[in-house]
């Protein structure tokens, strides 16, 4: 955000706000290290506002819970921010000297009165206004969000009125005020950094700037593609329209993991060669042409990875791979050879070196100096910068160095997948503590508090339709249908059901899924399917819709 791929805080700045927002974030389950952070700062006397539909673990420890609609997130926060200004709240000073677009916001959220935002999002108006009198009125703000914000189709927008609030509060830059994003793996992070989306190189060089493609392309004595490639969702378009025809699949398991599964399963049989590379026999690799047998990055391999705090950290071999699994480098690099690209012998420091010399954000980061000091956060520039604890500084800069910061204008839309009389009920999915994506690392060994795959639904919801807890029902969304136990809950509202993905063998969740994704992002809106419930042995015309 504002020219950087990363969250703006440190872990520790948490523990000194007072004021926490976990937005669309379950941390106490999906990120239970930093929740930690989180009960720190708790004890130290913040408040915490936990916004998302269900009553959550992490909810059950905030002040408030704002158990919105689902989707209706936009709405919020566009009239948070209206309350914001018309309360003023603003920071007036931070707003005019660091930022750009504030008349155009004050415009655009004018409409979303407390009575509009409570009717969209389900909230008492009430709520809402105290709400953003906390974050107006807080001088550290810590502003998390997940998945519950980006696997909707507004995906991006969802992020950039969040960040809204956070600049009409002069609450960025500064240690404890930050923009978290936390993310759902250890290297997710280190994914982005090292050019793992389609229009950037290692350290966000842009792919489509000659001058920024220029020192890779000297390294690699190679031409650098000119144009983004494609994301996820357009690879799989991409597949059933025929145009894409090979896959080299590392470390994923989208059989499982795309939305409308039955759909992306036919794309990726209809490839010509499909190649995967991970620990597991998944149910992608069961498809594939060709499996390369892939070591635990974690324990077996040697390199990096990269937290949510932008913090780099070494990892080490601590075992040999089990039978024929090898390093990933070693197999990326024999297929090379395979190729005729002689790239010498696989060294994670080596490729290290040259990333190091690539990225700037990551020049300073030695493996010496990775190791004796535990990590680093990038920018780390040259071999005597410590990191950055926290990014943005320069906006409070008198004058600000660098480009101002933009607010975004966005507009509220709802779910692609609507509600009516056949589909009447909203499923959403997410992680639960001891569980892991599709379950390829978790499912296959036991725990003490898993309840495994089933349809959690409110008692009201269940009484509505005739359903007990424990009883098998046939769950049908307009893509598919699949039987699903059902539990009831206290943490659902009425017409909300709940299920996690991490189970695809027990109740494959993404054959329900709509494959409407982010125009922005790419990314697929798992959050929001609508259903309807049928009797296990009804036909497909009946039920208790």
């Amino acid at each position: 955000m504002f020219g950087a791929g990363g969250g703006t805080s440190s872990y520790r700045e948490i523990e000194d706000a007072d004021v926490i927002v976990l937005w669309g974030s379950n941390a106490r389950e999906a990120h239970p290290i930093f929740f930690h952070h989180v009960l720190a700062g708790l004890r130290k006397g913040a408040s915490m506002y936990v916004v998302d539909p269900r009553r959550t673990a992490s909810a059950a420890f905030a002040d408030v819970w704002l158990g919105l609609d689902v989707g209706s997130d936009i709405a919020l926060a566009n009239g948070v921010a209206r309350e914001i200004i018309a309360a003023g709240l603003v920071d007036r000073e931070f707003i005019d000297a660091a930022t750009d677009g504030f008349d155009e916001l004050v415009t655009a959220v004018e409409p979303w009165t407390l009575d509009r935002t409570a009717a969209i999002t389900g909230l008492p108006q009430l709520q809402i206004r105290d709400f953003a009198h906390a974050i107006g009125g807080a001088r550290r703000l810590q502003l998390c969000w997940t998945l519950g914000i980006t696997e909707h189709i507004t995906a991006v927008d969802n992020v950039f009125a969040l960040i809204n609030l956070a600049l009409l509060t002069g609450n960025v830059g500064r240690w404890g005020s930050g923009l978290v994003p936390l993310r759902g793996q250890n290297n997710v992070q280190g994914g982005g950094d090292m050019g793992a989306i389609p229009a950037r190189l290692p350290g966000f060089a842009d792919l489509t700037d000659a001058s920024e493609r220029a020192p890779f392309e000297r390294m690699w004595q190679a031409a650098v593609p000119s144009r983004p490639g494609l994301h996820l969702s357009q690879m799989f378009e991409a597949m059933h329209s025929g145009s894409l025809r090979a896959l080299w699949v590392i470390g994923e398991n989208p059989a499982d993991s795309e939305a409308d599964g039955e759909h992306a399963r036919a794309a990726l049989g209809a490839l010509d060669i499909l190649v995967v590379q991970d620990l597991y026999l998944t149910r992608t690799a069961a498809m594939a042409d060709v499996v390369f047998p892939a070591a635990a990055g974690w324990a077996e391999t040697d390199g990096t990875v990269t937290n949510s705090e932008r913090r780099v950290q070494r990892v080490r071999a601590a075992v040999a791979p089990p039978g024929q699994a090898r390093d990933d480098l070693a197999i990326v690099f024999d297929l090379a050879a395979a190729f005729g690209h002689d790239w010498g012998a696989p060294n994670a420091e080596t490729v290290w070196n040259e990333v190091r010399s690539l990225s700037r954000n990551h020049a300073g980061m030695s493996y010496q100096r990775l190791d004796t000091l535990g990590g680093l956060q990038w920018p780390c520039l040259d071999d005597d910068d410590l990191g950055a604890p926290f990014l943005h500084g320069r906006l409070w800069a008198r004058p600000i160095e660098g480009p101002r910061a933009p607010l975004q204008c966005v507009e509220w839309q709802p779910p692609a997948d609507a509600l009516d009389e056949h589909f009447p009920l909203r499923l959403t999915t997410g992680r639960v503590l001891d569980g892991y994506n599709t379950g390829v690392q978790t499912a296959r060994f036991p725990s003490p508090i898993r309840s495994g795959a089933t349809l959690d639904l409110a008692a009201a919801t269940a009484m509505r339709y005739a359903v007990d807890d424990g009883e098998v029902v046939r769950v049908v969304s307009r893509r598919g249908a699949i039987p699903m136990t059902v539990r009831i809950v206290e943490s659902l509202p009425p017409d909300l059901a709940f299920t996690t993905f991490h189970f695809p063998e027990i109740a494959d969740v993404n054959r329900l899924t709509a494959d409407a994704w982010d125009p922005k992002s790419g990314t697929a809106e798992f959050k929001a399917t609508a259903i309807r419930l049928e009797s296990i042995d009804a036909d497909t015309q009946g039920g208790r819709a």
